[in-house]
């Protein structure tokens, strides 16, 4: 399957240059990517406002489903070096119910984008099949 994952600040970046290992989504209603994306799949990899400028393959994807405070907090002493995130990243976590973590395998950054997706919503994963 293919997605379209949409990354604010300098996320993007941290993947093409293998700084960053894991993506998490964290969300409080099931939104994608939970429970449909899977090892194997191919993401696309897209600035927010830009065009996609690379792409990975998923390595391993663990979902959590009912999150509390404190799995919030186990995960992050778990995978927060990998996922690279600020503090403030964290707090904003807090609340989540539902957590996605994709861990991320090769990764190629494209010198063109080979293709054009028009997403003009505030979604920030598009399941493309």
């Amino acid at each position: 399957m293919k997605h379209l994952a949409i990354f604010k600040g300098e996320g993007a970046e941290l993947i093409l240059t293998g700084k960053k290992s894991i993506e998490s989504r964290f969300s409080k209603k099931k939104t994608s990517p939970f429970g449909q994306i899977s090892s194997g799949d191919l993401v696309y990899i897209k600035p927010s406002g830009k065009d996609i400028i690379g792409e990975f393959r998923v390595k391993k994807v663990i979902f959590f489903d009912g999150l509390e405070k404190e799995d919030i907090e186990t995960i992050k002493k778990t995978f927060g070096e990998a996922i690279a995130q600020s503090i403030e990243y964290w707090k904003d976590k807090e609340t989540a119910k539902y957590a996605t973590l994709i861990f991320i395998g090769n990764s190629t950054r494209f010198l063109t984008s080979p293709i054009k997706i028009s997403k003009k919503d505030l979604r920030g994963w598009v399941v493309l099949k």
